[in-house]
């Protein structure tokens, strides 16, 4: 059965009603691969600070698969985020939820896939399948990673409740009119962009908190996959423990400047950049709009909406550079 992301309350509490008798919910496994793996990381990061008692963990699928957790099983939740439903290792992972007896929800966009007859909750998510993605009319409050938020968040509340519950949902209700502003707001600055970095053969990408998820989805999906470009994911909190010694005055960072918690950590990397860098690329929370959401609960927004921003600038550079974003070398067309 295929379930919205409306019923997502529905099915945690379903789930804890049928683990009950046999202990309840103990942990629960963020799995999946590439962009679907980065998607999961703020729902990951929510049962990391929000629960008490609940143990999470953000893995690859493969991994997951020949490095299984020893306390997954009957008791654990598995939600697993696949696309198109076709991933092999993300399928392997979702098989061995149901023999392990966990329950299994799955996040996919098409109705009907490979994937599907693992799972004991399908949840369709939204999806802006225009080329590029640039039509920009989508519910993103019903996107894989805002479902993959809100199992995470029914789940610590109905176990052992969430005090912000009103005012998270209150900001899923904001979320999509917050990035649509967003995304005209940045139309001019990714045409300069693109203009400024067309030449480029590596760019970094720097975040932190909740929202590292999306700057680390830009570089392996979008610079490395999608434009054949040397690239990796910073952590603004670990840029001062190695990564920083690259820093010169041609080197390119783009960097996340989220709202909330590990806001501090970002603006430390930045003033070191405008020290030390010239050519950077700020992506600032608060200036993009996010601040109108209710601090208690804003760390777990900035990841949609950095990650909404980013095809304005993805789409630029695309063209500036003559390389679309479909074009592949190795995925989907050798054996790997």
């Amino acid at each position: 059965m295929g379930y919205g992301s409306k019923d997502i309350k529905n099915i945690v509490k379903e789930i804890l009603e049928e683990k009950k008798d046999i202990g309840g919910i103990k942990n629960i496994y963020f799995v999946g691969c590439g962009g679907s793996l980065g998607a999961l990381y703020p729902a990951k990061t929510f049962v990391e600070r929000e629960s008490q008692v609940l143990r999470s963990a953000w893995i690859n699928s493969n991994e997951f698969v020949h490095s299984t957790p020893k306390d997954f099983g009957e008791n654990s939740i598995i939600c697993l985020a696949c696309h198109k439903g076709n991933t092999p290792e993300t399928i392997k992972a979702a098989r061995l939820g149901k023999e392990k007896g966990a329950a299994v929800i799955i996040l996919t966009w098409l109705e009907e896939s490979e994937i599907i007859e693992f799972g004991d909750y399908i949840i369709h998510y939204t999806f802006d399948a225009s080329p590029d993605h640039l039509a920009g009319d989508i519910d993103y409050a019903g996107e894989k990673t805002q479902c993959a938020l809100l199992v995470a968040v029914e789940l610590v509340a109905q176990t052992e409740g969430y005090a912000n519950y009103d005012k998270f949902y209150e900001a899923l209700g904001m979320i999509s009119n917050i990035i649509r502003n967003a995304r005209t707001h940045v139309a001019a600055r990714a045409e300069a962009f693109a203009e400024e970095y067309q030449n480029d053969s590596v760019i970094y990408t720097m975040g932190s908190g909740a929202a590292y998820g999306a700057a680390y989805m830009e570089s392996i999906c979008i610079f490395m996959e999608m434009q054949w470009l040397d690239s990796s994911s910073i952590h603004t909190g670990e840029f001062f423990h190695g990564p920083f010694e690259v820093t010169d005055a041609n080197r390119p960072f783009m960097i996340q400047i989220s709202e909330g918690s590990t806001r501090e950590l970002d603006e430390r990397a930045l003033t070191f950049l405008k020290t030390y860098a010239k050519r950077i690329e700020v992506l600032d929370a608060k200036e993009l709009g996010l601040s109108t959401i209710d601090a208690s609960v804003v760390d777990y927004f900035n990841h949609a909406l950095f990650n909404n921003v980013y095809p304005i600038y993805n789409h630029a550079l695309a063209v500036k550079r003559e390389h679309p974003l479909t074009t592949r070398r190795y995925m989907w067309k050798v054996e790997y």
